[in-house]
């Protein structure tokens, strides 16, 4: 059984950054690791790619072949990938005796809420390969600053969980620059454990541009709410302990961690992490380190 990750999220949330950085910390640990590009609009990359899309296709030649946008081209490439899935199976089968992989897609977020090409290819490698692979969604965490950016974070999220049909790790990437674009209305906890949207409605009547959409935006927060599916974890890609956290959390989704026990153990000691428990404190401890608290509070004390 072979184990990996899918890597999605918005252009700019990271992805690239995110497989180069993860790469580097399992093969620390002493993992074999595979990085997959699946973006055929990534021609620059940081890391050493063992399969790249653009033997396959170019979205380049595709706009320029079909006179689409980058959007439509990468509709088009995703359904041609599917339509050659041999082709990717037969890249990674030489990697699959003891290679952990990372696939790295495109960021255009309906590949994978509204079209079925980038599922079908995930779930047709699952099924003839045997991977045990964990969607792990990366969001920018400065939307948390914004109350309407949030909302739609988390209905983005919302959306890809239901559609992919994975195990799935939604991650507030970025955790260092989280106050770059202004202060939080609350500690970082209500936004990791999406506490109560309600008490955000004040914070986005304050905005004119939101206020026709009051109604709205108050069924989508009672949607997300009914879900109860969505929460965050956090991340800043340059910290070792962040980035184990990360790890162990997703080593018990796909099940890596319940495989191989003792070589998990064995990975971990080799540096110093603190066990994952995705509590209270642990929150404040990132609150505490990236974020500075004169303006935040809790809305527990409402």
């Amino acid at each position: 059984m072979v184990f990996g990750q899918v890597v999605i999220g918005p252009p700019g949330s990271g992805k690239t950054t995110y497989c180069n950085g993860m790469s580097q910390f399992l093969s620390l640990i002493g993992r074999k690791v595979a990085v997959i590009n699946l973006d055929p609009a990534n021609d620059i990359l940081p890391y050493e790619c063992a399969i790249n899309i653009e033997e396959l296709i170019k979205l380049t030649d595709v706009m320029a072949e079909h006179s689409l946008g980058p959007n439509g081209g990468l509709v088009y490439c995703m359904d041609y990938l599917e339509k050659n899935i041999d082709w990717l199976q037969s890249k990674l089968e030489p990697l699959l005796k003891d290679h952990y992989l990372l696939f790295d897609f495109p960021g255009q977020v309906e590949l994978f809420f509204l079209h079925s090409n980038a599922k079908n290819v995930i779930m047709k490698l699952i099924k003839n390969l045997n991977l045990r692979l964990t969607a792990v969604h990366l969001v920018d965490a400065h939307l948390c600053s914004d109350p309407g950016k949030y909302i739609s974070a988390l209905l983005l999220s919302l959306s890809t969980m239901l559609h992919l049909e994975l195990p799935h790790v939604n991650v507030l990437s970025k955790i260092d620059l989280i106050e770059s674009y202004g202060r939080l209305a609350f500690n970082l906890d209500f936004y990791t454990d999406v506490r109560d949207l309600s008490y955000l409605q004040d914070h986005l009547d304050q905005d004119p541009r939101a206020a026709k959409y009051r109604k709205l935006t108050k069924e989508l927060c009672e949607v997300i709410e009914n879900y109860s599916l969505v929460n965050f974890t956090t991340l800043d890609i340059q910290d070792k302990e962040s980035v184990g956290n990360l790890v162990k959390l997703i080593d018990k989704s796909n099940g890596y961690i319940f495989a191989g026990i003792e070589a998990s153990a064995v990975e971990f000691s080799k540096i110093a992490v603190r066990p994952v428990a995705w509590d209270y404190y642990r929150v404040a401890a990132v609150q505490e380190k990236y974020m500075k608290d004169e303006e935040s509070f809790d809305v527990n004390d409402q």
